[in-house]
């Protein structure tokens, strides 16, 4: 796959956490709160959950109130492809598989139609990397 540029990250504000959990020692609901607190519209994707932090907590991408610009995924690898089909049909930009998890039939079908695809990265990461970058 090739090298993704993340100064998108700088354009692109709208994000939905999915698999988020309501519980704050998880990296999902870490990075969920990171990116609200730096100015994202964060949506919750997880229909074990009814709300998290505050939020209403939505079964699929397909049933947030608006179209987001990245899916961020933290679920296992063996669910990314379904992700990836909501989020296609939700008309997402980005779809970012966090660290652990790499579905390369996931990604092809994401790139295939146009889809930026960013695996086994953390968003938060990323996103401190590039502040630090902008920074220099």
């Amino acid at each position: 796959m090739a090298k993704v540029n993340f100064n998108f990250l700088n354009e692109y504000r709208s994000i939905a956490v999915v698999g988020v959990s309501n519980k704050l020692d998880r990296p999902s609901n870490e990075v969920a709160r990171y990116l609200i607190n730096k100015g994202f519209t964060v949506f919750m994707v997880n229909p074990l959950e009814k709300n998290v932090l505050g939020q209403t907590c939505y079964p699929k991408v397909q049933d947030l109130p608006q179209s987001v610009d990245i899916v961020d995924i933290f679920r296992r690898k063996e669910h990314a492809l379904e992700v990836v089909e909501d989020a296609i049909e939700s008309n997402a930009k980005v779809i970012w598989m966090q660290l652990g998890v790499v579905n390369e039939v996931a990604a092809k079908k994401a790139t295939d139609l146009g889809l930026t695809v960013v695996m086994d990265k953390c968003i938060k990461i990323e996103h401190q990397n590039l502040i630090d970058q902008n920074n220099k």
